[in-house]
């Protein structure tokens, strides 16, 4: 009996530590996230972006981090790139813009806004904008037009079809869920950090 209670603290160890792992990383979400929501909600009423769908492309590009960078050089809330945030800056004739600046979250989320608003204009006449924008946001104005001219309509189910990048499709996919849950009031559970981690995982092995 002696011999099996370092067996069952070493089994209990294994199961506890990555839900308390996941338990921390899900409480500093919601405190980040709700520490933003002023400011999210401001971008969002400015470029008349659905709050709860810009909110989860928040959550879905940085986890709410302020400082996320990733590899291609996107920073900040919304993962701006820098080639991105010169056509913000340059439509909106801000001269004294620099990359740097990508790390503040009223300027990223302006930057990143109004690069998602343009996009959902442009898509204005499909079914579901918001599709069609999500796509472009990630995998650029190329492939968007692209998916979408193959698939000769304007169908968010047709273009999501003819979309061959899987890490887009489940990028949009994701981005919907979580917005989906924001518009009920809800907050994600543990699980859902979890399964965000896992994806973006997931998204780095397949670019290898």
């Amino acid at each position: 009996m002696l011999l099996a209670r370092p067996r069952i603290l070493a089994a209990l160890a294994v199961i506890v530590t990555p839900l308390a792992i996941i338990a921390f990383s899900w409480m500093g979400e919601l405190h980040r996230s709700a520490e933003l929501e002023p400011l999210i909600a401001e971008a969002a009423a400015r470029h008349n972006i659905p709050l709860p769908l810009l909110r989860a492309v928040v959550w879905r590009e940085s986890d709410f981090e302020i400082r996320a960078t990733g590899t291609s050089g996107e920073r900040g809330l919304m993962q701006v790139t820098p080639g991105a945030a010169q056509d913000w800056a340059q439509a909106n004739r801000i001269r004294s813009f620099r990359e740097t600046d990508l790390f503040d979250p009223r300027t990223n989320l302006a930057a990143g806004s109004w690069y998602l608003a343009r996009a959902m204009k442009r898509w204005s006449n499909a079914d579901q904008p918001q599709v069609f924008a999500l796509a472009e946001y990630n995998a650029g104005i190329t492939h968007a037009r692209r998916w979408a001219r193959d698939t000769q309509t304007l169908r968010a189910e047709d273009f999501l079809e003819a979309m061959d990048f899987p890490t887009t499709k489940a990028y949009i996919r994701s981005i919907l869920r979580r917005a989906d849950l924001y518009s009920l009031g809800k907050n994600p559970s543990p699980l859902e950090s979890a399964r965000r981690k896992l994806s973006l995982q997931k998204e780095k092995w397949l670019r290898k």
